[in-house]
């Protein structure tokens, strides 16, 4: 389907603002008509039949009238094109929002930030000119010069098929021209996007580039990139001025037409005055609507190059509409069951479980060892609900995971990464996100608990103080104790931890891992290990290795066994 088919698919809910829009536009044209009837009828009266102004009173009200008529009714058209525009743009906003929020980090971390971000925002905002003014102006272009014909023919039929025989001119040099434009409008997107991609990657990676003195290398390369985008820019307005050139041209040639053939009659004496003049007046306005469309075309060929690139992210991450099965279930009571799971990545190039089968029994710590690229963070994004097995199944009890909602899922749930995001906000209202409507009291036990508390009363701001972007302002060990506070906060029964005490020293450790035992007590906990020395209190330990389970057991008795998990101990 083409991004224009799709495009028209999103006004859906908004078929009423665009229907007024026509419908007034319409309206304004009828006021226009009467303008010139009204115009053409006072200059024949003064001029020909030398009437006074005292004469022409009601005729000049009548014309004052339409004017306001026509002033009013073209408002009333914008104001109708701008709520439509708003309510389509809003809508999709919260569409991409929402469907990339159910794709979750799986999907997200294979694009480009800066990609995404410039798509959600000036993407869906370069769609404005179409809904606006473009899609309207379709209807407009066919409706007014239809009207005008109507009211043309009866009074003077050569004019009428001068009408009808040049108005098809415009929309095919428009067609002509469009074809390149359309191809330059797509190329200006990608560029814009690309920049937008690599400016985000930069500011990010701008420690790592000033440690490696690679910092000034990018200023080479964004100033290319700028230059590309810049250069695809002039290309695509070269091409729009050309457009509304030939636009130009061929309107103004028709109109002259029509102006040499009233004018000959006129002359001869086969045609009266107040028509000839009426049929002049109209005819720049019987042309302005297809030329209106020819240039609108082109202020929306950038918001259709965009929407290419947004309907390919709602077709990669729309989600299936289903219903979930409401059977209540308990993670601190049941057994999480893994049976035969496979899962692959690159579209099934790259499998990360084979066909694994294990439990995690309530209330114990299940640990998952094993070398990098073995699938432990695999297993966890499954339990997050980010990806689906491939193959198999995940049953709580007997309850398959897929048929349960998501959001209910994850309310049982506590994560705490190896590299937590803090967001550039103040400290309470990042343990906060644990639980938005928690008061003040709650997240000072949450902080006391995962041993942060202490640190946070010697700020100046206590509380209050911002961490910066992704807690810049803090150290490893300290982010690690809020999403600890945040885990805390939330007191889910079910707990994955993907080993926070990993690449700390040792006095941070032990107040990390005091904090853990701490909240671990009582929880099912999924314990994702890089040191092996955290995991030799775990009730059942499972030692992963190209996908598949090597051995399973206890601390002691894998030791015992001498297989992988001993030798990785001893190596």
């Amino acid at each position: 389907m083409s991004p224009h088919k799709k495009l028209f698919h999103l006004t859906g809910d908004v078929r009423t603002p665009l229907i007024l829009t026509a419908g007034c536009g319409l309206l304004a044209a009828l006021a226009i008509i009467g303008q010139a009837a009204a115009l053409s009828a006072v200059i024949e009266r003064v001029f020909l039949q030398k009437q006074t102004l005292a004469a022409m009173g009601g005729m000049l009200a009548f014309f004052g009238f339409v004017s306001l008529l026509r002033a009013m009714f073209s408002w009333m058209q914008q104001g109708f094109a701008d709520r439509a525009a708003g309510f389509v743009k809003t809508g999709l906003r919260e569409r991409i929002g929402r469907y990339l929020q159910q794709a979750g980090p799986a999907y997200i971390h294979t694009e480009r930030s800066g990609e995404l971000s410039n798509t959600l925002v000036n993407g869906v905002e370069a769609l404005d000119a179409y809904f606006r003014e473009f899609l309207p102006q379709i209807f407009l272009s066919a409706l007014v010069p239809l009207l005008i014909l109507l009211i043309i023919f009866p009074l003077d039929l050569l004019s009428g098929i001068v009408f009808l025989f040049t108005a098809p001119l415009i929309p095919l040099f428009m067609a002509l021209i469009g074809a390149a434009a359309g191809a330059l409008n797509r190329k200006q997107w990608k560029s814009l996007s690309r920049m937008s991609a690599h400016f985000l990657d930069v500011l990010q990676g701008l420690t790592t580039l000033k440690i490696l003195g690679r910092s000034k290398e990018q200023i080479q390369t964004i100033a290319r990139i700028s230059t590309d985008f810049r250069l695809a820019t002039m290309k695509v307005l070269k091409i729009a001025f050309l457009s509304a050139l030939a636009l130009e041209i061929v309107a103004t040639i028709s109109i002259a037409i029509v102006a040499v053939e009233v004018g000959l009659r006129l002359l001869y004496g086969k045609m009266d005055f107040q028509s000839a003049l009426f049929i002049l007046i109209l005819a720049p306005e019987f042309y302005l609507p297809i030329r209106l469309l020819g240039t609108r075309y082109h202020a929306g060929l950038e918001g259709v190059a965009a929407a290419e690139r947004i309907f390919q992210i709602l077709q990669n991450t729309s989600p299936i509409a289903r219903q979930f099965d409401a059977t209540p279930f308990d993670l601190s009571r049941q057994t999480t069951r893994f049976e035969n799971v496979h899962y692959a990545y690159n579209d099934g190039a790259r499998p990360a479980l084979r066909s694994i089968s294990f439990e995690i029994p309530p209330g114990q710590a299940t640990a998952l060892v094993g070398p990098s690229g073995a699938g432990k963070s695999t297993i966890a994004n499954l339990l997050l609900r980010f990806i689906q097995p491939d193959n198999g199944k995940i049953l709580i009890e007997d309850q398959n995971l897929n048929e349960i909602d998501p959001q209910r899922w994850r309310e049982q749930i506590a994560w705490v990464s190896q590299k937590p995001y803090l967001f550039h906000r103040s400290i309470a209202e990042n343990i906060r996100l644990a639980k938005l409507a928690a008061p003040f009291e709650r997240v000072v036990e949450a902080a006391r608990l995962a041993n942060i508390h202490e640190f946070i009363e010697t700020l100046p701001q206590g509380y209050d103080t911002p961490v910066g972007e992704q807690g810049a302002r803090l150290s490893g060990g300290q982010a690690q104790r809020i999403a600890l506070a945040r885990a805390f906060l939330k007191d889910a029964p079910f707990l994955i931890l993907d080993e926070p005490t990993a690449n700390l020293d040792p006095g941070v450790e032990a107040f990390i891992r005091q904090a853990m035992e701490r909240l671990m007590a009582g929880r099912t906990v999924l314990l994702i290990a890089h040191r092996l020395n955290t995991v030799t209190r775990a009730h059942q330990i499972i030692v992963l290795s190209g996908g598949e389970i090597r051995e399973s057991g206890t601390h002691q008795g894998l030791l015992q066994a001498g297989g992988l998990y001993r030798r990785m101990r001893e190596g």
